[in-house]
């Protein structure tokens, strides 16, 4: 079941965007004041928190789709691409509140959600770390290749006796591949795509990142 979400900026203006049972509130914070953990106004922790999300259930942080437990269930598509969106700006050391009934809270399993949450940052971040590590030393392969065949070039165009022919031929096979293969490496090496490193970001932020549970 996908989310329906009411996002309200709290500050000098507010906007509401869409209506919903589930709400995510992103407010920009200056200092995070303690909190109680018995049940307070929402407008009042709103305010205090860095980032908030009202759940109606735990059951809105995963998958409708996957019936294990919560310490092995997958997170919602839905969760996982508002919390991109809520902390994009935001720099690292974010404190996410997730607000849920009063009357629906159980300890142990915001223990067991915690733990969930954190494990799959903590996969995702070491996946898109490697990923990246693995896209530099495929540069530095294709570099190294290309100038392997430029040399190859060099040395064959350099030898005497060979027939002209011959030489142009190689010269047309040899030179376009090591331009190529150089610059396809450097091009690896230099221009990461935004969506991997955007992905990064997020993940490391997460792994960082205090998750608290809240009453309403």
């Amino acid at each position: 079941m996908p989310f329906r979400l009411h996002f309200v900026v709290v500050g000098l203006m507010k906007k509401k965007i869409n209506e919903g049972k589930n709400r995510v509130f992103l407010m920009p914070t200056t200092q995070l004041d303690s909190m109680a953990e018995d049940p307070v106004d929402i407008k009042s922790i709103i305010e205090r928190a860095e980032i908030s999300i009202v759940l109606d259930t735990y059951d809105d942080i995963f998958s409708d789709f996957d019936p294990r437990p919560y310490n092995e269930r997958t997170l919602s598509e839905d969760f996982l691409y508002e919390a991109k969106r809520a902390v994009r700006d935001k720099i690292h050391g974010i404190e996410l509140r997730l607000l849920i009934p009063k009357g629906l809270r159980s300890t142990a399993n915001e223990e067991l959600i915690k733990l969930r949450l954190k494990s799959h940052f903590r996969k995702h971040y070491k996946k898109s770390r490697e990923g990246h590590a693995r896209r530099n030393r495929q540069a530095i392969v294709l570099i190294a290749v290309g100038s392997v065949i430029g040399l190859i070039d060099a040395f064959m165009l350099s030898l005497n006796g060979l027939e002209i022919i011959f030489k142009d031929s190689l010269e047309i096979v040899l030179t376009p591949a090591s331009w190529y293969t150089i610059w396809t490496g450097f091009d690896h090496l230099m221009v990461r795509p935004k969506e991997d490193a955007a992905d990064e970001d997020f993940y490391k932020k997460m792994v960082d990142a205090q998750v608290t549970f809240m009453p309403y």
